[in-house]
């Protein structure tokens, strides 16, 4: 093994090296320029193309400044200078409001426990209720959306919050629950949008959606008594109704027919007395003009509607004294 006893004798010495390294660097000399031309312009071109996708639009800007919006395909710009935003137009994003989706797929869970101080909110007539929302939105202006607005999603979020706190503090629990459900949702799309379409922020509110209202865990036992005492309540009405219902339209219509028929009755009697008078009248006139005619036709008719309700007829002799021969005592039944 040879013996080196000082360093130059195991490294060299420092000005042979860099000799070494200045011969090196003067070789390559001419290959350097040629080495970052060729990156620089490969760069160049590397960023004169981009490509926008299928659901999407490419927004230029020329140093920070709109300058176009391209649709999808594979297009040129100049590089260095001209930058590109791809956005998102045909897609439908999704935000969660109280809970949030942690593993999607054919199974969902979801993990609202985290997010109390977004979904709990007051009621109107000062109930406490867990409210958990989606909201679903599209992009319909993508350059108001960069220019605009600084942080989209948070916007949406800050707003939506305000919005849905302000219309549940605007009705009572039993409305957010059940009756005014789908009222609330509209209602709240519309004012998000609205609020949206003044920040002029290109963005157009698709649905908004109340995914589940409850009570909190803490106040559920109360909160259901006081449901199925309401429901009770309920019941209890519905039922009188149902006999009210049932009782009080036949009622009315036996009245109703009582009514009918002394009207009917009244009608028949004064008709009757109407022709019974009709009737007298023109016998009157009748008798005035033939008295003997008329006094014989009527004794005539009294006699026809009398006779034959008579059970025995005797007809006697007017020259006879006494009709008691010519009564059998005995005998029963009629006889003329």
């Amino acid at each position: 093994m040879p013996d080196f006893e000082k360093p130059e004798d195991l490294f060299g010495r420092p000005d042979d090296f860099l000799k070494d390294a200045q011969k090196k660097l003067q070789s390559y000399k001419g290959v350097v320029p040629l080495v970052i031309t060729i990156v620089v312009v490969a760069a160049a071109l590397f960023s004169s193309f981009y490509s926008v996708g299928p659901d999407e639009v490419g927004v230029i800007r020329r140093f920070g400044k709109y300058i176009r919006t391209t649709n999808p395909g594979l297009h040129l710009k100049i590089p260095f200078i001209e930058k590109v935003n791809n956005v998102k137009v045909k897609y439908i994003f999704k935000q969660e409001f109280g809970f949030r989706t942690t593993r999607p797929g054919v199974v969902t869970q979801y993990s609202p426990r985290e997010y109390f101080d977004e979904s709990l909110m007051l009621t109107g007539d000062l109930n406490v209720l867990v409210v958990e929302w989606i909201v679903q939105f599209k992009v319909n202006d993508p350059v108001k959306l960069l220019f605009n607005v600084r942080n989209p999603l948070r916007t949406i979020q800050n707003i939506s919050e305000a919005v849905m706190r302000q219309i549940v503090g605007d009705n009572t629990v039993s409305e957010v629950l059940s009756t005014r459900r789908v009222e609330v949702n509209q209602e709240a799309q519309d004012k998000l949008q609205e609020i949206l379409d003044s920040y002029n922020s290109g963005i157009q509110i698709v649905t908004v959606k109340l995914q589940d209202v409850n009570p909190p865990d803490e106040v559920k036992p109360s909160f259901n008594e006081v449901n199925e005492a309401k429901q009770e309540k309920e019941k209890a009405i519905n039922q009188a109704w149902e006999k009210y219902n049932k009782i009080i339209p036949k009622a009315r219509g036996e009245a109703e027919k009582t009514i009918r028929e002394a009207e009917g009755y009244a009608l028949n009697r004064i008709n009757m007395a109407k022709g019974d008078a009709a009737k007298f009248i023109a016998t009157w006139e009748a008798y005035k003009n033939a008295k003997e005619v008329t006094r014989k036709r009527l004794y005539l008719e009294a006699m026809n509607e009398i006779l034959p309700k008579a059970g025995r007829k005797f007809v006697v002799d007017s020259k006879e004294k006494s009709i008691l021969p010519l009564l059998s005592l005995t005998q029963r039944g009629g006889g003329q």
